[in-house]
């Protein structure tokens, strides 16, 4: 039976138990292979524990030592006990310059420190004693987090200035780059929101009108490549413009939110809407003179479509590919039987088949038909040559070819588009 003899308010801080009339540290660390949280202790004196009680630097500064051998333990190997009473006298009780001298032959935790309040700059000038003179009892784990962001973008040359670092902040991004950019006001200095607030005007004016719009072919939430490639180019352009001293990590934050917040706008946009400001409105003012369109996938399955539905032919064959494409499942076909006509669309090509019934089969005879292919330029062309199709059938894609009937010179044609 363990009793708890010191333990502060932070409770990952180790704490002091007396076990079978003997002191000992405490402390939790890592994980075992079924993620749950590990326990090491160890034995220490009655000298220790006082300066434990007394100084939160020497504590703080012992757990930091003690850690990598918690780490070394690994998953299930046990604590260097040897190596952790080692550390005690070393740590607790010698004088501030042995202790710094210590610390540059050994391994220790530095984001503990800078967590719980270390002066960084005495940190890495080696003097852990003078630096743990701001140490603080409760832990701030994000200013570690920035620390060890800092240092890989030193790793790269990148150094942040103010207005980039406001950025960072700004955005949520400081610490961790690939994490979805919000907008944090509060995150940054007063004084420099103002400035940040102009720079994030002139990003969504150089943006203003552009859309990024949804791509079914890749899922219900998938939004285009190309439309966010566009809008990024455009407002990094506009930033860099305006602010040429910005680091490239403060540009690409501003585009990415810019970016993310319009990707996100789209996904919550009915694609109904989408059709419309894709420029495809004559499928929507009743003017569409199919009457029945069937669409089905490489899997079998089927969808009908009809005029008197409550949505728009186009607007419902992408819901259906955003309900079914993956990457087994990549070709689409609409269909209208009364007419004898269809395209089928080859997203793993990036083309497209438009099919005619020159002759229906009658007995034992198949039926008669005409295959042509083409190239298709993205999503934003498929859009188009589906409301096309839509409201014309196959004669009204003829301008938007060339077809090519011959599959071995479509094959050629569609090997000198992608080596391009």
């Amino acid at each position: 039976m363990a009793d708890i003899v010191f333990t502060r308010q932070s409770g990952w801080i180790p704490s002091v138990i007396r076990e079978d009339g003997e002191l000992k540290l405490t402390l939790g660390a890592g994980a075992d292979a079924n993620h749950e949280p590990r326990t090491f202790t160890f034995s220490i004196g009655e000298a220790h524990l006082a300066v434990i009680r007394e100084d939160l630097a020497r504590h703080l500064l012992l757990w930091s030592a003690v850690l990598p051998l918690c780490d070394a333990a690994g998953t299930r190997g046990g604590l260097d006990e040897n190596a952790a009473v080692a550390l005690l006298d070393p740590v607790l009780l010698a004088a501030p310059a042995d202790v710094d001298a210590l610390f540059r032959r050994i391994r220790w935790d530095r984001s503990r420190l800078i967590a719980h309040g270390a002066d960084i700059g005495l940190l890495e000038r080696g003097q852990v004693c003078a630096a743990m003179h701001t140490a603080t009892e409760t832990s701030n784990g994000k200013r570690a987090q920035e620390y060890h962001a800092d240092r890989r973008r030193a790793e790269r040359g990148t150094v942040l200035g103010p207005l980039d670092a406001a950025m960072l902040r700004y955005t949520g991004q400081y610490p961790h780059g690939a994490t979805v950019p919000r907008r944090i006001p509060d995150a940054v200095d007063p004084a420099l929101l103002p400035e940040v607030m102009r720079l994030i005007a002139t990003a969504e004016q150089a943006c203003a009108g552009m859309r990024i719009r949804r791509d079914p072919r890749r899922g219900k939430r998938a939004t285009d490549k190309r439309d966010w490639g566009r809008m990024e180019t455009t407002v990094e352009a506009a930033v860099r413009r305006a602010h040429p001293e910005l680091v490239d990590d403060a540009v690409r934050t501003v585009s990415f939110l810019m970016c993310s917040e319009a990707a996100d706008r789209a996904r919550s946009t009915p694609m109904e809407d989408d059709e419309k400001t894709a420029g495809h409105r004559a499928d929507f003012d009743g003017s569409a003179r199919k009457t029945v369109l069937s669409f089905t996938d490489d899997k079998g399955v089927e969808k009908k479509w009809q005029r008197d539905s409550p949505r728009a032919a186009a607007a419902e064959f992408w819901e259906f590919v955003g309900d079914r494409s993956g990457a087994d499942n990549e070709v689409f076909t609409i269909e209208d039987e009364e007419m004898g006509e269809g395209i089928q669309l080859h997203f793993y090509a990036d083309s497209i088949a438009r099919i005619t019934t020159l002759r229906k089969g009658e007995g034992k005879s198949e039926p008669e038909y005409r295959v042509e292919y083409s190239l298709v330029d993205g999503i934003s062309g498929y859009r188009n040559l589906v409301s096309v199709f839509v409201r014309g059938g196959c004669a009204a894609l003829e301008q938007h070819g060339p077809w090519l009937s011959d599959v071995s010179e479509f094959e050629r044609a569609r090997r000198r588009r992608d080596a391009r």
